[in-house]
């Protein structure tokens, strides 16, 4: 490779190894690579190079994709199938759903702070804090009472908004290397590895709720149950191990001045910074426009995670089957989330599947709305299933589309992006799960059917005159 081709390449990856360190203290910017490249010797600056194997598509950054992936299946696989079951095994005075409800309440408020926290931790660190949460609330459901189970809701609310901000940096960041090292453009980039994350994650509804639906529907006694938290708490363990196999960024791309230490003064600045930066995304007029958009995918989880599961599989099929119906949903998403990421190239490709996924999941509120009740016979099972695919098909173009469309759209500013997303999310499923004891479901699937026409049309907006709508421009 030339030398000029190096000096492109360090300055495709500039904002990447300034955005994410590993260091245990604060950092700031650092200044033009060229101007580092100038000055110090090459050898000691660390160059993305493309070698005749990779072809395109192969870099370091995979093994980063792939240990992630794993990690969150796993950890997943066991969270997803319990919170599935929450508010159908826990119903005494309402434990499981005020449980979710105040989890995703705590979340919405630390989501304010988390990309502070990740900037902080960097997000290896932060994705292993964040797992922490998860042990604890999965503990707590071995002996479930108001005293174990609310104070672990919060602490993994609290600890759920730094594991889900730190991966869509670790994600984003390491989808830019991979395009810079394999000479593909950054937006294809992000789609391909978003499509791959979110499928494997998705897979872990299937895994998960067939456990739960063995142990729970051949062990109906109480030790079943017990017996079905410890295999996911050994779930939990193999997660881990994966997110413990992560590398650091700063190990990948590690260059620059050294960390300012010492520098308070310096350093009180950047956190000042950095602080309000998060904060001013809140009025940012692209991202006010998505906020629907965000609030919709937080009240559309809410809905398969709550009221599909307690008021519409439970009644007619039992608790058991919850499992085996959130396999299938699972399942749909997985597929649906690698073929979305795969052809996500663009910003007008993430507005055609995502405007697909609205007009699916939009079909199954309405057919949801004409027929509310359902009994047990293979017709409706038959039924409830094909709507959970659909289901699935639609969360997967969300999660893969808005995730590529805010990598896209801030790329300076990925980790207040993220949290943006994740503080309007957990606002809405929180809202959901309190307001799902005192309105109907006929209101509630009407409700979140206006609100989804709405978020896609501002969403449009966005993605299709992102040039001429000079208003949008911050």
């Amino acid at each position: 490779m030339s030398n000029r081709s190096d000096i492109i390449a360090i300055e495709a990856v500039s904002e990447v190894a300034a955005a994410d360190s590993e260091d245990d203290s604060f950092f700031h910017r650092s200044p033009s690579v060229v101007e580092a490249w100038q000055r110090q010797d090459r050898d000691s600056v660390p160059v993305l190079r493309r070698s005749d194997s990779m072809d395109g598509n192969w870099s370091p950054a995979v093994r980063d994709l792939h240990m992630l992936s794993l990690s969150f299946l796993f950890v997943f696989l066991a969270y997803g199938a319990i919170q599935n079951l929450e508010s159908s095994l826990h119903v005494t005075d309402g434990l499981g759903s005020t449980s979710l409800a105040l989890l995703y309440l705590s979340l919405t408020i630390s989501s304010l702070g988390s990309p502070f926290m990740v900037m902080w931790l960097g997000s290896k660190n932060a994705i292993l804090f964040g797992l922490s949460g998860y042990w604890a609330f999965i503990a707590a459901n071995i002996f479930p009472s108001w005293y174990t189970m609310i104070p672990a809701s919060v602490f993994l609310g609290f600890t759920a908004s730094i594991l889900w901000v730190a991966e869509g940096t670790y994600l984003t960041f390491a989808a830019k290397s991979h395009a810079a090292a394999c000479n593909i453009t950054e937006a294809t980039a992000i789609g391909t590895f978003n499509g791959q994350f979110w499928g494997v994650f998705a897979s872990n509804q299937v895994v998960g709720n067939l456990i739960s639906l063995a142990l729970l529907q051949f062990e109906k006694a109480t030790p079943g149950t017990v017996q079905l938290f410890i295999v996911f708490l050994g779930s939990m363990t193999v997660g881990t191990v994966f997110a413990l196999l992560l590398r650091p960024h700063g190990q990948i791309l590690k260059f620059g001045p050294p960390l300012l230490r010492s520098d308070s003064v310096n350093s009180a600045i950047y956190n000042r910074s950095f602080v309000k930066s998060t904060f001013a995304l809140l009025f940012e007029k692209k991202m006010l426009l998505l906020i629907l958009l965000l609030v919709y995918t937080g009240l559309q989880q809410a809905f398969i995670w709550g009221d599909f599961t307690r008021d519409i599989i439970t009644p007619a099929f039992g608790v058991s089957w919850v499992g085996g119906v959130m396999a299938i949903y699972g399942a749909a998403d997985a597929i649906g989330s690698l073929v979305a990421g795969k052809y996500s190239t663009g910003l007008v490709s993430i507005a055609i599947i995502t405007c697909a996924g609205a007009i699916t999941q939009a079909l199954v509120l309405m057919i949801f709305f004409c027929k509310q009740e359902y009994m047990a016979g293979w017709t409706d099972y038959m039924l409830l299933a094909g709507l959970a695919i659909a289901w699935g098909v639609g969360d997967a173009t969300f999660n893969t589309q808005i995730s590529a469309l805010l990598g896209i759209l801030y790329p300076n500013d990925t980790e207040a992006a993220f949290a943006q997303w994740k503080i309007w999310q957990s606002a809405a499923t929180s809202a959901a799960f309190f307001a799902s004891t005192h309105i109907d479901l006929a209101t509630r699937l009407l409700s979140l059917l206006g609100v989804l026409v709405a978020s896609i049309a501002a969403f449009l907006v966005v993605v299709l005159r992102p040039d001429r709508t000079h208003w949008l421009k911050s």
